[in-house]
């Protein structure tokens, strides 16, 4: 995995503050903010069922699931760069999940980032599907 490259971190280190705000490693608000921060306020995500979720509805979700999966581990794999240009790019990756004691899930995921006009990186659009 090339850790190097500005959009696998992105997607490296905000799954490091999802496992640290769901698995309970911190309670505190600022990681929450910290999370929220690193997406779009027109982000859109169809998950693994297919159903559909906006930024207010991601913002909802993780404001009031601070430590509901304690012990989270999620693994990242297959980091892809599938496309790059100026203004954002497009990465797919392999993400598992596990909890203690559970099985472990497996998805195939697909991130469209966008560069804002400072350069930072921001989730626009995420699709998952489980992995058979």
């Amino acid at each position: 995995m090339n850790h190097d490259n500005p959009y696998f971190l992105e997607v490296i280190d905000t799954h490091v503050l999802i496992r640290q705000w769901l698995g309970g490693e911190s309670s505190d608000p600022q990681v929450c903010a910290a999370l929220l921060a690193r997406f779009s306020p027109d982000y859109s995500m169809v998950g693994t069922g297919g159903q559909r979720l906006d930024f207010m509805k991601l913002s909802g979700f993780f404001r009031s699931a601070a430590g509901s999966r304690p012990g989270l581990e999620i693994g990242l794999s297959d980091l892809t760069l599938l496309q790059q240009s100026a203004s954002g790019a497009v990465v797919a990756y392999r993400e598992s999940q596990s909890l203690p004691g559970g099985d472990l899930t497996a998805r195939l995921s697909t991130v469209v980032f966008d560069r804002d006009g400072a350069g930072k990186l921001l989730w626009r659009h995420l699709h998952e599907t489980w992995i058979a």
